[in-house]
């Protein structure tokens, strides 16, 4: 028998397993059994928050509409009786989501996981034949889509469903709700929430399924971290998170329900421009972004960065590729007061 190295007993290694653990203490998660969405876990979760009702939600940098928190609740509600009543939709079944990022997707998303239907958004720049294989993987009964994409859907079960329609619209707005129309919808934490999907970097795109469970576990680590940050704090801060990440995307998908959970206000952009998101982190005091290496490096070069008033930028996360030391270097020359993490 091999003799065992006390470094890797240390560093959480089990001989028997062959797996390493971490050596943090686990984070509380809700009991399996559970019946619960996580899109209820995140809006629970903002709710235990000491948050005024008016506080911004989600502003559209490209139109200058906003959305605050109350807005937003009163939204997921009104939208998730209205398709419960009018659609003949079961748990389980899928809503293929191709739309250009708007406020109506953050919406549409947490009524739809209330429900327990399993939410598939895509790129709306896609091809015909790439939504044609992507609805074949998903096999959705119902799509929301726009005026602009709608033609890209085949025909289904109960149709598509335009974004910018008055009907949409009034879906938003409903005063007479049966609010226990909605309580007697038990998710299952093991159903899947949404269906996203990767990038095609190595043959066909492919059809991800992730669980209620899943993200709820991953919303509970950042509560946590969260709750250890704001220890000691009448009123901790929240963060103004401009995303360079579409909403179809896992990581924009991630983010977001991030954002609920935390009662951050987040940026949206149609389509994201480098002077557009320069203006946009002026105007609305951006403190948080996620970026790529190519972004970081557009900081760098970029003179149009002197022309705006960027002192509100606390962090950059950096991901999704390796960031050379170099050009990091540079970035905390320029940017001493901003912390650049990979």
């Amino acid at each position: 028998m091999a003799e065992r190295n006390p470094s890797l007993s240390n560093a959480g290694f089990c001989y028997e397993t062959r797996i390493y653990s971490s050596l943090r203490q686990p984070v509380p998660l809700p009991q399996a059994n559970q019946p619960l969405s996580v899109a209820e876990y995140c809006l629970s979760i903002f709710s235990s928050i000491s948050t005024s009702g008016a506080t911004p939600f989600a502003v559209n940098a490209t139109t200058g509409q906003t959305l605050s928190y109350s807005q937003f609740v009163s939204q997921v509600r009104s939208l998730a009786y209205c398709l419960k009543k009018r659609y003949s939709l079961s748990q389980n079944d899928v809503a293929f989501v191709l739309s250009p990022t708007s406020l109506h997707i953050p919406v549409l998303y947490f009524a739809l996981m209330s429900l327990g239907i399993i939410v598939s958004p895509a790129n709306p720049l896609g091809s015909n034949s790439e939504i044609a294989h992507q609805v074949q993987l998903s096999k959705p009964v119902i799509a929301f889509a726009t005026s602009q994409t709608s033609h890209k859907i085949p025909s289904l079960k109960h149709g598509t469903i335009l974004l910018d329609s008055p009907q949409f619209l009034s879906f938003l707005t409903q005063s007479n709700i049966d609010g226990n129309v909605i309580k007697r919808i038990k998710v299952n934490q093991s159903d899947s929430a949404a269906i996203l999907y990767s990038s095609g970097t190595t043959g066909r795109v492919k059809g991800v399924m992730m669980s209620h469970r899943n993200l709820i576990a991953m919303m509970a680590a950042i509560h946590h971290y969260n709750t250890i940050e704001a220890e000691g704090s009448d009123n901790p801060p929240r963060s103004v998170t401009f995303f360079t990440v579409p909403l179809f995307h896992v990581f924009g998908f991630f983010m977001l329900l991030g954002a609920v959970l935390s009662a951050d206000t987040v940026v949206l952009t149609e389509r994201f421009e480098f002077a557009e998101m320069l203006r946009a982190i002026e105007k609305y005091k951006v403190t948080f972004m996620p970026v790529s290496p190519p972004l970081v490096l557009a900081f760098v070069k970029s003179n149009l960065t002197k022309k705006f008033d960027l002192s509100s930028l606390q962090v950059l996360g950096c991901g999704g590729a390796p960031l050379g030391r170099e050009v990091a270097q540079l970035f905390n020359e320029k940017f001493p007061n901003v912390l650049l993490l990979q």
